[in-house]
């Protein structure tokens, strides 16, 4: 796993907090200096923050467990999006659904429904409806997907959620700590550190510092899921080498009872 430069962080602009005036306490040491009126985050504490995060979020992903990331703030939901596609893992940018986690059961059947109308439409259920049935349906079904479609493989509560901007997404973090789903976050000067398990000091704010810290969190992802295809390759080599090993030594056994 590569470790991420200072320089490359300063670079990024992550290293920007708030103005000191809506800063909270408890950030207090994670903060460097204050210049014009505004914060500067500690970077050398950002990368060791951030390379502890992405030593963790690797080991869930070569678990096998899924890393639910959220970010429905405008400026930065489309660099989260694509990027989190390429691990293939859940993620929320538009609207944090209520009870998305406490009321996961009602989450899956909104998800099945999706699969449902997907159906209608290729088994040819979808023409006995009228115009105006087909009309709505689609319409439902295209809110189900932008509201949800992101998170569609999400069979089970996910291992960890990921979040960016733990005060935009308090209903995310609330609700993921009330489940003891391990919160990591990107957490800006005026937050409250306290109720987050693995703390990134950092902008939340600019997408160049969002992206940055991201691509280091994928790539530790990305690491932790091609280390658990290798390991499942190595164990089915091995499985089909025992059942060979297994089936010649029948086949020897037979050619001895044989030959008596």
């Amino acid at each position: 796993m590569s470790k991420i430069e200072f320089q490359q962080l300063l670079e990024s602009g992550v290293h920007f907090g708030h103005l000191k005036r809506k800063w909270n306490p408890k950030m207090a040491p994670y903060i460097f200096m204050e210049k014009n009126g505004i914060h500067i985050i500690d970077l050398h504490k950002t990368v060791i923050k951030l390379d502890e995060a992405s030593a963790a979020l690797k080991q869930i992903a070569k678990s096998g467990r899924k890393i639910l990331f959220v970010a429905t703030k405008r400026q930065v939901k489309d660099v989260v999006a694509e990027k989190v596609k390429e691990t293939g893992m859940p993620f929320v940018t538009e609207r944090w659904p209520g009870g998305m986690l406490t009321n996961f059961p009602t989450i899956r059947k909104a998800i099945k429904k999706m699969s449902i109308i997907d159906k209608m439409e290729t088994n040819g259920t979808f023409g006995n409806f009228s115009k105006r049935e087909r009309l709505q349906i689609s319409r439902q079904r295209a809110k189900l997907e932008k509201n949800l479609g992101s998170i569609s493989d999400l069979n089970r509560l996910p291992a960890a959620i990921f979040v960016i901007d733990i005060q935009k997404e308090a209903n995310a973090v609330k609700e993921a700590k009330r489940l003891n789903i391990p919160v990591f976050a990107m957490v800006d000067t005026c937050c409250d550190p306290t109720p987050i398990d693995f703390v990134i000091p950092s902008n939340d704010d600019a997408s160049k510092s969002v992206g940055t810290v991201l691509s280091v969190v994928i790539e530790a992802i990305q690491e932790g899921l091609t280390e658990r295809r290798a390991e499942k390759s190595k164990d089915d080599e091995e499985k089909a080498a025992r059942e060979q090993a297994k089936k010649a030594s029948k086949s020897a056994h037979k050619a001895e009872v044989a030959a008596k």
